[in-house]
């Protein structure tokens, strides 16, 4: 390039940081104004008016249903007529209304917006012979839909259960297609690693969710749950690799309510969970409190469950009030911690080591919504949540003795204007995250031989440090409609603040076309994404305090991961009893995301590599009722292949010869072939039978070096060895079959009686899910389980 280039190219950067720099004052300014912001909310509302043929209000039962979105809602409209349906996941919905001594009504109606929908039915009298038949076959596909989402409804929600406490949302999630655990519970969406964002009531959560790192969600405080892995709103940012909302219990009858359930199984695992509901008039009020107690916390990575306790408990409250037809203030707080032990491997367990690790997290949230008509709304919130990690070993550990300290006050606040006009339903907003980081850490090694010639015993001085993480960003959305046609387009700003500081706009479009002879939905999206590196250990990573730890560190700043999402899909109806979804998608990363460990202390922090390439396929089967049947079957291939070098990260030691490797490798998260099935059957109206099955082509072994078998042996053991397959390079394929029954004992008027049985792994096969691998170690699936729930609601 030229001296004119140069100078060209050079003015064109400084203008672009300029730029930058003016949209993110420009943001800031917004938030001040927009004070308190609004929570990421892709749901909406109906509000419902019955009258009479002479205009007076009228008492009536209705039923509201969304097959594709597994929703079902009775209700009953008070005394004035009216009755408001929340939280609403978009999409189609039979409305349904019936009265004594009045015709039936029943009709479809489409949730495209937060705006507030208007429904005004009139019920004639019965001699009016009229009456057009709507069904359910009506809301299998969303005709406007321009990507695939996978809805897990409140039926789902109540009956599932783990053979590990505080893991089943999790495994609800692991479910859909495209999805896989990992070791101890971490979820990879197509393939990504730790690029999960869960938004509970519009409060999105980016941290990594799993056991190990924060404190599990509570499935008794789950109604219902949306799965995304593209097809993205605007709205959505920093950890794209799948979106999982979580909708709380809504809707509650008038009066006071409440349920509580209690299970108990194998590992001496016991849990318990209690919920009140009251809603008079503009006032809802809700509380709850969970808590369980499990010897199998853990993945251990050995046969033998070794230390590997943990409990958890918490509470939830939240008061709504309707201050009139356009004002709403929602309030929230939540307390959870979960404190557990580490599972040791033999020779830990031999020389008496105990790690403890504990998380807890407290979070308040303040959200208000105005309706200025019936086409615009205006909603703003606020939230702030306080995390805290902490982990420690006892003297006997080997071969490192470990403490740590670290944790984040997190502010959160957005601001949103949602309208409706004509074809559109457009959205715009801007947010931002802004949280104090704190961590320290302290180590001291018992066996030197384990480590590098020269790694110091202990820190000189323990490490402490902490910073500001800053995210600001705006976005604009638009959902049009084009007769058959849909385009849903999209444009994203985002700064990230922290130990690097980039900009980056991300546009996203999304395109269907709906033949209704066929009931066939055809689409295609594109997701341009801006993922910011996982927060767990990232200071620890970055700090200069470290250089002490070996005579050889490389420190490469962990910058944002950029990627490109492509996918391509239909959604079919067959005979109005089955849906099919498949889809076929591609993702090219840049800095692609992963993790590392320090030394032997378990404690990971991010790290990134130059590129990786995700393609797959996945295609799902959906049975929502046929006779008495029900269920679905679905199937994932997928292939992931990423490339140094290594461009993120901290190396210690023989480490530092590995960063500039520019081969081709596996990603960890790289299972080619998955298999999922559920079929259950309502053998009496108050009895059902399920079973379950899942299958796993295996993850890729990566040994460092020439494969010591004696050695391995020794640490493992030979039944974990033989689900090895060393010549391939990959762990032997996994296999798991599942059954449940339920039966409800008493059923009248809102007050259910039910029990659940439930056996896992019922060959009592011994499942391997990671192996010796570089960054997620060796860990071993629950063998046979059985666990019996009572559940109490009135």
């Amino acid at each position: 390039m030229g001296v004119c280039g140069v100078e060209i190219f050079s003015t064109f950067h400084e203008m672009m940081n300029a730029f930058n720099r003016r949209i993110i004052g420009v943001l800031a300014m917004a938030w001040i104004v927009a004070l308190p912001a609004a929570a990421q909310q892709n749901r909406g509302e109906l509000r419902i008016d019955v009258r009479d043929p002479q205009g007076a209000a009228l008492v009536a039962q209705g039923e509201l249903v969304s097959v594709g979105n597994q929703f079902q809602l009775n209700f009953q409209v008070g005394e004035d007529g009216r009755y408001v349906a929340q939280g609403l996941a978009f999409g189609v919905y039979r409305v349904s209304f019936t009265r004594g001594g009045f015709v039936p009504s029943a009709q479809l109606v489409e949730i495209r917006s937060m705006v507030p929908q208007q429904l005004s039915v009139t019920l004639g009298l019965t001699p009016i012979e009229t009456r057009v038949e709507v069904d359910d076959a009506g809301t299998f596909v969303d005709p406007s839909r321009t990507g695939t989402v996978y809805t897990i409804g409140s039926q789902s929600v109540s009956e599932q259960s783990s053979p590990q406490p505080g893991r089943g949302i999790l495994s609800m999630v692991d479910a859909q297609p495209g999805w896989l655990y990992e070791a101890n519970g971490v979820l990879h969406p197509r393939g990504s690693e730790y690029d999960v964002q869960f938004v509970v009531d519009g409060l999105p959560l980016t941290e990594n969710r799993s056991p190990a790192f924060a404190p599990p969600f509570e499935s008794g405080d789950v109604e219902s749950m949306r799965v995304m892995t593209a097809d993205f709103p605007a709205e959505y940012g920093r950890k794209l690799g799948g979106v999982v909302e979580i909708t709380s219990p809504k809707n509650a009858p008038v009066g006071l309510h409440g349920e509580f359930d209690a299970e108990g199984g194998s590992f001496s695992s016991g849990s318990a969970h209690a919920a009140l509901f009251y809603s008079n008039g503009a006032n809802r009020f809700s509380v709850s409190g969970d808590g369980f107690h499990t010897d199998r916390y853990l993945d251990p990575p050995v046969l033998s469950n070794y230390t590997n306790r943990g409990n958890a408990g918490g509470f939830s409250a939240s008061y709504e009030r309707d201050f009139s037809k356009s004002d709403r203030l929602f309030l929230s707080v939540t307390q959870h911690a979960v404190r557990y032990l580490a599972p040791n491997e033999l020779v830990q367990q031999q020389a008496g080591q105990h790690e403890d690790a504990a998380q807890r997290e407290t979070s308040g949230q303040a959200r208000y919504t105005h309706t200025f008509s019936p086409d615009l709304l205006l909603s703003v919130a606020g939230s702030v949540r306080d995390s805290t990690a902490l982990l420690s070993s006892n003297a006997l550990s080997t071969p490192i003795v470990v403490t740590q300290d670290r944790g984040y006050r997190e502010g959160y606040v957005r601001a949103d204007l949602a309208g409706h006009h004509g074809r559109h339903d457009w959205k715009v907003g801007v947010d931002g995250i802004f949280s104090p980081v704190h961590e320290m850490l302290q180590y001291r090694i018992t066996d030197p031989t384990q480590f590098d010639p020269g790694t110091p015993l202990t820190l000189p001085v323990p490490f402490s440090d902490r910073r500001w993480d800053m995210e600001p960003s705006a976005y604009v959305q638009d959902q049009i409609r084009l007769g058959r046609w849909n385009v849903s387009a999209g444009l994203r700003f985002d700064h990230y603040g922290f130990v690097a500081n980039e900009s980056a706009w991300s546009p996203r479009i999304g395109i269907s076309r709906f033949i209704p002879s066929l009931n066939l939905l055809v689409h295609g999206s594109y997701d341009r994404v801006f993922q910011t590196p996982a927060i767990e250990n990232l200071l620890l990573a970055s700090s200069p305090q470290l250089d002490s730890v070996s005579t050889l560190v490389l420190r490469i700043p962990v910058r944002p991961g950029r990627a490109n999402y492509y996918e391509v899909g239909f959604t079919k109806s067959l005979a109005g009893k089955l849906r099919v979804d498949g889809n076929i998608f591609r993702r090219d990363f840049h800095n692609f995301p992963d993790d590392d460990t320090l030394l032997d202390t378990g404690i990971s922090f991010p790290i990134a590599f130059s590129t990786a390439t995700i393609i797959g396929e996945e295609i799902q089967i959906g049975v929502p009722h046929w006779g008495r049947f029900s269920g679905f079957a679905s199937y994932s291939n997928q292939t992931g292949v990423g490339q140094g070098p290594i461009t993120g990260g901290l190396f210690l030691g023989d480490q530092v010869s590995n960063v500039p490797d520019a081969s081709r490798f596996p990603i960890s998260q790289d299972q080619r072939n998955s298999v999922r099935g559920r079929v259950r059957f309502q053998a009496m109206e108050r009895l059902w039978f399920a079973t379950s099955a899942e299958y796993g082509s295996g993850l890729p072994v990566d040994l460092a070096g020439p494969t010591d078998t004696s050695f391995l042996l020794t640490q493992y053991g030979a039944a974990i060895l033989d689900k090895v397959n060393f010549a391939a390079g990959r762990v032997r394929p996994n296999f798991s079959i599942d059954a449940a029954a339920g039966a409800t004992f008493y059923h009248q008027e809102g007050k259910d009686v039910s029990m659940q049985l439930e056996a896992n792994n019922l060959t009592n096969r011994v499942n391997v899910l990671n192996f010796a691998s570089l960054f997620s170690g060796t860990a071993v699936a629950p063998p046979r389980s059985v666990s019996a729930r009572l559940k109490v609601a009135f």
